[in-house]
């Protein structure tokens, strides 16, 4: 998923839909005015989507020893045998995983009593008892005061006067939004207290100014930045023709049923099949599953009663169909409006995001 940190298909997927790419140095100037690398550039909506950047914790001695974002571990070639992490978050707990699945020696020291310390007490119990029976070293309550190098080794000294060796230390400890040299001032944008620009709940941050993403700090989830884009997206074309907001593809994947077949990919059925009934129109165009293991095909198709704007169908073909095609059965069974699917954010990345690709493929 990190690609690398390689951009080059994202940046030829915007120039075929026609979208003028230029990469560099941007800073707004004025309302409706930026420049890039001296090239000043005009518009009548400016969406800033600078994301965020790794925090790193003022521990003296940090510079020194071998250390790494997620930047870096995502996209190392050679794991290392033994890996410090410094935070208990979820970014912690997701990297834990990753690693020790790998077979590397992993320790994790948060600073609360327990791993998820925003989350209810027994998630973050239950994590750290399954992150230890995986192997993984949990040390809460304590926090490094000083790194340094030992030999071959990256050394953290802890609070509590013990010490962690590793052959690096990973940082997880939060991220902060990026606005440095944005010139947002410039543009009347207001700055929250954690550096996060200050948005209204269609994501303005002043006239003509929208921002999307990690750098509102609101939930930074991909999911919640996409969710984000398609409101900013609404409020810049306004309502479609009928009224209804418009809705823009996720681009993502495929759905469930109540046939539960054990092939794979495995089809799913719930409610009815799309052959019956004169008011029953099936639409929303299939899409390619993301199938995150291998061979990666399916698709979903939504039946629709046009005239009371609900679901009456579904099918999918596609991996683990037989676990996600619930949410389609109880949107038929509870006559969820679709207007109301359209509104959900859907985790990222999930084989339940491709409801909206075709819920937003209907014509209706």
């Amino acid at each position: 998923m990190a690609r690398h940190l390689d951009d080059s298909g994202q940046v030829d997927s915007c120039a075929d839909l026609g979208a003028l790419v230029i990469k560099g140095q941007a800073h707004l100037t004025a309302p409706g005015t930026v420049e890039v690398d001296g090239r000043r550039l005009t518009a009548d909506h400016i969406v800033v989507a600078t994301g965020s950047e790794a925090v790193i914790p003022p521990i003296p001695g940090l510079d020194a020893v071998t250390m790494w974002t997620n930047r870096e571990t995502y996209t190392a070639r050679d794991l290392p045998r033994r890996a410090v992490i410094v935070g208990g978050s979820a970014a912690g707990v997701e990297t834990a995983v990753f690693l020790a699945r790998f077979g590397v020696q992993v320790t994790v020291v948060q600073r609360s009593a327990r791993l998820l310390s925003r989350e209810e007490p027994t998630v973050g119990d239950l994590t750290q008892k399954l992150l230890q029976e995986m192997g993984v070293q949990v040390r809460t309550g304590t926090s490094p005061t000083r790194a340094r190098v030992d030999g071959p080794d990256s050394v953290l000294d802890l609070e509590d006067g013990t010490q962690l060796r590793g052959d690096v230390v990973i940082l997880a400890t939060g991220r902060a939004p990026r606005t440095d040299g944005l010139g947002l001032a410039q543009a009347d944008v207001r700055l929250g207290e954690q550096g996060e620009v200050v948005i209204d709940e269609h994501c303005r941050a002043a006239d003509g100014v929208w921002v999307i993403g990690d750098v509102t700090a609101v939930m930074p989830f991909p999911h919640v930045a996409k969710y984000q884009g398609r409101i900013v997206a609404d409020a810049i074309l306004g309502p479609a023709p009928g009224g209804r907001l418009r809705r823009h593809p996720a681009r993502s994947v495929r759905r469930p049923g109540d046939r539960r077949h054990r092939a794979d990919p495995s089809p799913s059925r719930p409610g009815r099949p799309a052959d019956r009934g004169r008011a029953d129109r099936p639409r929303g165009h299939p899409r390619a599953a993301v199938d995150l293991r291998s061979d990666p095909r399916g698709q979903l198709r939504l039946l629709a009663d046009a005239d009371r704007r609900v679901l009456i169908g579904a099918w999918a073909v596609a991996p683990q169909a037989g676990e996600w095609i619930h949410q389609a059965s109880l949107a038929i069974r509870a006559q969820i409006p679709i207007d109301t699917l359209l509104d959900q954010v859907a985790q990222f990345p999930t084989y339940t995001e491709g409801y909206l690709t075709a819920l937003e493929n209907l014509p209706l």
